[in-house]
């Protein structure tokens, strides 16, 4: 039961109130529903993923990589580990960022003309 305890306490106090804040993603109020609202939506989805999830974990995975390699003190199996964690993050962190790149270059390579990201 003590290894559950901090997952719980996790979801608590950090990810339910980011949770919170998806309530405003869909547009729609049932009547209302039409094919912009969904593509609306999508957009929304989007930037609650890349902002409010990715970006944050991302900082939280560096500064735990930057406090691995702090207090490894010589013990190279820790300071790896940090590097290695440090380097994911990075790559993680240029995925999402670049995410808006990569959406945008396969929308427009199957022919849409828009601005997907303004609706």
């Amino acid at each position: 039961m003590k290894k559950y305890i901090f997952p719980i306490l996790f979801f608590l106090f950090v990810l339910a109130p980011v949770l919170i804040n998806a309530a405003g993603l869909v547009p729609c109020d049932g009547a209302d529903c039409t094919i912009p609202k969904f593509f609306e939506m999508l957009v929304n989805i989007y930037r609650f993923i890349v902002f409010t999830i990715a970006v944050p974990l991302g900082i939280i995975a560096l500064s735990v990589a930057g406090v691995m390699i702090l207090i490894s003190a010589g013990n190279p199996g820790l300071a790896n580990k940090g590097k290695s964690i440090l380097w994911l993050a990075i790559i993680g962190l240029t995925l999402a960022l670049c995410s808006w790149l990569i959406i945008n270059f396969i929308l427009t390579t199957l022919g849409y003309k828009g601005n997907w990201d303004i609706l």
